[in-house]
């Protein structure tokens, strides 16, 4: 099963302009933000992650709230985040 994930970026590439470092349930990597456009996004900001993409910007509250429900779903959520703190797109 493939999750969006609530991330919060918490720095933007300095090399690469389609790229942010998001952390996501403690585990932090790069994500691109290419379909979301660095100029709309600076480190704070939340974006919900989907296979190594921002698909889109939420406020903190949505992602607060999407994040209690994930973790409701148990197994399905732990074996996201096992994939996300595997995973590289650098």
């Amino acid at each position: 099963m493939c999750l969006g994930i609530p991330g919060e970026i918490v720095e933007l590439s300095a090399e690469r302009g389609d790229l942010a470092k998001v952390e996501v349930a403690g585990v932090r990597r790069a994500v691109n933000i290419g379909l979301l456009g660095r100029d709309a996004l600076a480190p704070g900001d939340w974006v919900l992650v989907h296979v190594g993409f921002a698909m889109s910007k939420i406020d903190e509250a949505e992602a607060a709230a999407t994040l209690d429900l994930l973790r409701g779903l148990g197994q399905a959520y732990t074996d996201e985040l096992d994939a996300l703190a595997e995973s590289d797109i650098t």
